[in-house]
Parts: structure tokens; C-alpha cells; sequence
């Protein structure tokens, strides 16, 4: 304790006195909803020799408000635009050009994904080769892959900030009601719900944008938790949007994939929450070991967010090994007892995530690439004493 007491004191002496840490707390908890989110609504059920996925809220549909309470995505792009904004005018301030600032704002998005992409594709090949069955691999590189479009609706949000800077929230919610207007009310194509994958993230961003330029009143918080819950309720009750804010297996229609004006207004539902919860959050960030653990998990939230799946993945497969399908792991979710259990399987699938932390959390933060760089300089350091050594001996 006396340790940990240390380093926390060490980090918040560190941080710059102008930084806000209720910000970094936002991102804390955004990542670690959709963490725990998909830990709990998500299930792999052996089946037949096979890995096959299932949710609880398929068969235990009471379990809906789950989804309100961890689909936190929308919180993540509200605190994205607010930082991006800052970092972006910051920038322009300072002289840099937009090339390199975003080549900064972005190498750290995709160093951790070539990681994951070089250790799935070599773990495919060896199941396949090993005689698994192609569903199985097919089931698990989809769970490991399905959270990078995440990562590509942010970085293209990222690389817009320029031209959306002064964009009003407005704007692209009104994009994404018409386009439900025509899918849903007209019985149109279907394939425009995509258009909605980036008007649909583009509203917390904007919103993020207008709180970085201090175009947020003092009641804007309450205001929009109050009319985002109203509307979201109105559109679930009356026209009839599915009630859980993520996709459920055999569902006609997925409030996320792509997202709805109801997912949108309930995004803006928790962004008016996140806003109200600044004075509070930056009141507990005063505390120095609150805040080292938010400050360590910033420093790798990517890590932490692309191999979540991987450690409950690799809990599962490990469960295998004892002969029998274990509750709340491979069984079917649809009791109170898996779920009992699943909640007793949390505490290791964050050991597993723990493990692949500490395994990779270096191509997040930059300290292979700095490894390398002190080992290349070494080397160069050491190699002309070597030449000297090889030319006195020729002359000897």
C-alpha cells in the first residue's frame, strides 16, 4: 500500500495543474462499459464440437436495461470530439500542420491493432491446421475484429475534425432521422441505415466539438439527459425501435448495427449524464489514488478495448479442458444461474485481460519502438570499436 500510495502521489504530481481530469475519467468509464458490456452479453456456447455466440438478452429479455447502462460508446465520441477539438486548435495555434497532427492523433489508435491482427491471424492458422472447426475460427475472429469499426468511424471522425469543428449536433441528427424516416416509415432501402454509421457517431462528436469551444450551457447537461431519455422512450413505446441499445441475436432490427435515431437519442441521453457528472468527477479525481488509476488505464485504454474478447475468449477455451461445459462460460444464457455464474467469471477474465495487458501494452504507449531505438543506438555505439579491434588485428 505504501507503494502504491507512492506512485500515486508520483503521477498527480505530474499531471499539468490546467489538465481536466474529469475528461480522462469520462474515457475511463466509457471504455470499461463496453468492457464490461460485452463480458455480460456476451456468451460462447460449446455446442456440437463448436463455439457458437449467444446474448442473455435473447432469452432473458428483462435483462434489457443492462444494455442502457454499458453501451457507452456515445460518451466515448462526445469526450473524442472535445479532445480532438482542443488538440486540433492547440495545434493550429502552435503552427503545426494537419498531416502531422494527425499522424500523432492516430499512430497511437493503430500501433496495438497490428499486435492483434499478427497474433489472431497466426492463432487462426494454428487452429485451422490443428483441425478445429472453421465455425469455431469463424465465431472467434469475429468477436476479435468486430470492435475495429470502432476504430475506423473514430479515426474518419478524427480526420474530419477540421471541417466539422463548427458543425451543430443538430445537423447530423436530422440526417439520421431521415434516414430512419425512409428505411422504417416508408418501407425504404435498407442498406441507407449505413449513412447513419457516421451521422449517427457524428452527433456526440459535434457535441464534444461545441463543448471544446464553450458552446454549452450550464443546463445543457440536464437538458439534453432529460429530452435524449424522453425521445428514446418515445420512439421505443410509440414507433416501435427495439428496447436494448445493442444487438440481440434473431432481432429484426439492431438499435447499433447500424445505429438508430433511438440509439442516437440515447446517446445524447448519456451525454447529458456524463456532462452533469463533471463537478462531481473532478471533485473525486483530487484524490490521488482515484486518479492514478484512471491516468494508468488512459495510457493503454486501446490495449484494454482490443483484447477484452481475447481473455474472455481464452478463459473459455482454457474451461474446455475440463471435460464438461462449465455454467455461465459455455452453457446456453438463458437463467438466472448463468447469469450468477457469469458474474463469478468476471474477476478472471480481467486476470486474463491483466496478462495480455501486461504482454502488449508497450506498442500502445511507444516503449517497444523506444526499446528498439536505444538498442539501435547501441549498436551503433558498440560497432566501431569492433572495426578498430578487426583492423588492429590485420595490422598485427
Amino acid at each position: 500500500m505504501t507503494s502504491l500510495s507512492t506512485l500515486a502521489r508520483r503521477i498527480d504530481a505530474a499531471t499539468p495543474p490546467d489538465r481536466d481530469r474529469a475528461v480522462d475519467a469520462l474515457r475511463a468509464l466509457a471504455i470499461l462499459g463496453v468492457v464490461l458490456g460485452h463480458w455480460l452479453v456476451t456468451a460462447l456456447v460449446s455446442d456440437t464440437g463448436t463455439l457458437r455466440t449467444a446474448s442473455p438478452l435473447h432469452y432473458l429479455p428483462e435483462l434489457t436495461p443492462i444494455s442502457w447502462v454499458f453501451q457507452t460508446l456515445a460518451v466515448f465520441f462526445l469526450v473524442g470530439g472535445h479532445v480532438g477539438v482542443r488538440s486540433y486548435l492547440a495545434a493550429r495555434e502552435r503552427g503545426t500542420d494537419y498531416r502531422t497532427w494527425l499522424t500523432a492523433r492516430t499512430a497511437r489508435l493503430f500501433r496495438p491493432v497490428v499486435a492483434v491482427l499478427v497474433v489472431w491471424t497466426a492463432a487462426a492458422a494454428l487452429m485451422l491446421l490443428s483441425g478445429a472447426e472453421p465455425q469455431t475460427v469463424h465465431t472467434l475472429g469475429k468477436l476479435v475484429l468486430s470492435p475495429l469499426w470502432f476504430l475506423l468511424v473514430f479515426t474518419a471522425l478524427t480526420a474530419a475534425t477540421p471541417l466539422v469543428v463548427r458543425l451543430h449536433p443538430l445537423w447530423p441528427l436530422a440526417v439520421v432521422a431521415h434516414v430512419d424516416l425512409i428505411r422504417f416509415g416508408f418501407d425504404g432501402l435498407q442498406e441507407l441505415g449505413w449513412i447513419n454509421v457516421a451521422a449517427g457517431w457524428l452527433v456526440p462528436y459535434t457535441l464534444g466539438a461545441l463543448w471544446a469551444r464553450g458552446g454549452l450551457g450550464r443546463r445543457t447537461g440536464r437538458n439534453l439527459l432529460v429530452c435524449g431519455a424522453a425521445a428514446t422512450a418515445a420512439l421505443i413505446v410509440w414507433a416501435g425501435y427495439p428496447a436494448s441499445m445493442v444487438g440481440v441475436p434473431g432481432a429484426e432490427v439492431s438499435n447499433l448495427n447500424p445505429p438508430t435515431l433511438a440509439a442516437v437519442c440515447f446517446g445524447l441521453a448519456q451525454c447529458g449524464l456524463a456532462l452533469m457528472l463533471l463537478g462531481p468527477l473532478r471533485r473525486a479525481m483530487r484524490r490521488p489514488l482515484a486518479w492514478a488509476a484512471i491516468a494508468l488505464l488512459n495510457l493503454s485504454a486501446m490495449t484494454v478495448f482490443l483484447w477484452h474478447q481475447t481473455a474472455m475468449m481464452a478463459v473459455t477455451a482454457t474451461g474446455l479442458l475440463a471435460g464438461r461445459p462449465l455454467a455461465g462460460l459455455h452453457t446456453t444464457p438463458e437463467g438466472v444461474d448463468w447469469i450468477l455464474a457469469r458474474l463469478a467469471w468476471l474477476p478472471v477474465f480481467a486476470l486474463a485481460l491483466a496478462v495480455c495487458w501486461t504482454a502488449f501494452r508497450a506498442y500502445e504507449t511507444g516503449e517497444r519502438g523506444r526499446n528498439e531505438q536505444q538498442r539501435g543506438r547501441s549498436r551503433v555505439a558498440v560497432s566501431p570499436s569492433r572495426v578498430t579491434r578487426r583492423r588492429e588485428a590485420t595490422h598485427a
